[in-house]
């Protein structure tokens, strides 16, 4: 049977070959498009890689500052609660700029979703070191390897969160077909807690990002399935059963 491209994916994406941004923003187009959302959700995106996510969507997208997509999204679900409204963020952008933003409305438990796209660097402005980068990963700001020492551990932005009253967290990655299966559905039931106003939802997503690991893409999916989980382990960490009365 032929796979017919999402209506909201208008043209093809400009991420670079082998990035996982391109397989995330069809998923995330075919979720809302299953639930028949697609005329009516709301993304507000920041700076990064995801600032390349407005010009192949065909949704209303707020492009906001470096960091301040969280609360730009805060804003939109209140001013339209009847709409689905997510962020869509890389770990730059969602936990080292943004991480005030991120924590504030998981506390406040936002209703709101946040798709999060963890590469373990800043891949748009050239492969510098983020909260996410592995110990003794080598990026352009650590040329010798992160050293914890200096700069502390890997952030796990979902068990940090997962301490707080929210509807749903889980972590996927989309190296291979079983795996982006269930990366959808964890976004799928991300989107269905908002609908049934549950509160706050994260889904993060382990992406291969071949460019800055200077890596061949499948070598980059082997790193992702050999090392990467072994620090941002995958699957369910939160699922409320509450919602709206």
């Amino acid at each position: 049977m032929e796979k017919r491209r999402p209506s909201l994916l208008q043209v093809d994406h400009k991420y670079c070959p082998g990035c996982g941004h391109g397989i995330v923003n069809r998923l995330v187009a075919e979720v809302l498009e299953e639930m028949g959302e697609e005329g009516t959700a709301l993304c507000a995106v920041a700076v990064g890689c995801s600032s390349l996510m407005p010009d192949t969507w065909g949704t209303d997208i707020v492009q906001a500052q470096h960091g301040r997509a969280g609360a730009v999204a805060v804003g939109m679900k209140r001013c339209r609660p009847g709409n689905i409204v997510f962020a869509y963020q890389g770990d730059g952008d969602a936990v080292a700029i943004g991480l005030s933003e991120t924590l504030w409305a998981a506390i406040r438990n936002e209703n709101i979703t946040v798709i999060h796209i963890n590469n373990n660097n800043f891949g748009m402005t050239g492969g510098q070191m983020s909260p996410t980068t592995l110990e003794k990963q080598k990026t352009t700001t650590t040329p010798f390897g992160r050293d914890t020492l200096l700069t502390g551990k890997p952030l796990d932005i979902i068990k940090m969160l997962n301490t707080l009253d929210v509807a749903y967290l889980a972590r996927g990655t989309v190296i291979n077909n079983a795996e982006i299966l269930k990366t959808k559905k964890y976004i799928r039931k991300a989107f269905d807690k908002q609908k049934a106003r549950a509160g706050y939802s994260m889904v993060e997503i382990l992406s291969p990002c071949p460019t800055n690991w200077k890596m061949l893409p499948l070598d980059a999916c082997k790193r992702i399935a050999d090392v990467v989980t072994a620090v941002y382990p995958l699957g369910e960490f939160a699922d409320s059963s509450k919602g709206a009365e």
